[in-house]
């Protein structure tokens, strides 16, 4: 796919983004959540095809969705939170909301609802979910199916102390940017592992978080 975003995409409204996201995105649940047979599309489009299939071989697997929370500002923005300190997986990193699919889960959408609001307290009469962003793999088993949303203003913010220390929004035209995507390497059972990393001030959104906004870029904003 030709990386190229026009001046005009960097200048979508919201109604044209949500539109467009519309157009290319569904609720159909992705095949590789729940066969293990299925190889999700991985966030390196120059990855060895080995490393993917090590990747995706991890066991337990572990079904995941978070929520994108696309804010219908006038300039729009993205809601972010940051781990706490504490936290066995991945502390202090800047994520989604979102966490395990369980059971009773009506769907990943449902999930990643259920998750905002116990992380949160992101009331879901303010979120509309639009679709599914392709699956995002991880060394540590888990398959997380992004749910991208349409968030209304107006909502009141409650975090959970145990599990969220901080929550943010960064404007979506600077995380559509390509320029502003780097990447950092990691080795990881002997393999490197290539992966986004977006510096915004004094933070850095990386790891499976910019992976999700690289294939948003890519399957909304580009032309």
């Amino acid at each position: 796919m030709t990386e190229r975003a026009s001046h005009n995409d960097q200048l979508l409204t919201a109604s044209e983004f949500f539109s467009r996201a519309r157009e290319r995105l569904t609720l159909d649940v992705p095949a590789g959540l729940a066969d293990p047979r299925v190889l999700p599309p991985h966030d390196q489009s120059d990855a060895d095809p080995a490393l993917i299939a090590a990747i995706a071989a991890v066991r337990p697997i572990r079904p995941a969705a978070v929520l994108v929370p696309i804010i219908e500002r006038e300039e729009i923005s993205v809601l972010f939170t940051q781990r706490t300190a504490h936290l066995t997986d991945h502390p202090g990193q800047i994520s989604f909301p979102g966490g395990k699919i369980d059971a009773d889960d009506a769907s990943p959408a449902a999930a990643a609802l259920r998750e905002a609001e116990e992380e949160i307290a992101l009331a879901r009469t303010f979120v509309e979910p639009i679709g599914y962003l392709d699956i995002h793999i991880n060394p540590f088993g888990y398959r997380i199916v992004p749910v991208l949303a349409r968030v209304r203003p107006g909502f009141a913010l409650r975090l959970s102390p145990n599990e969220v220390a901080d929550a943010f929004e960064v404007p979506l035209a600077f995380l559509m940017t390509p320029q502003n995507h780097k990447r950092e390497s990691r080795d990881w059972n002997g393999f490197t592992l290539n992966l986004y990393a977006i510096p915004f001030g004094d933070r850095t959104i990386w790891g499976a978080t910019a992976g999700i906004l690289r294939n948003l870029f890519e399957r909304v904003y580009l032309e």
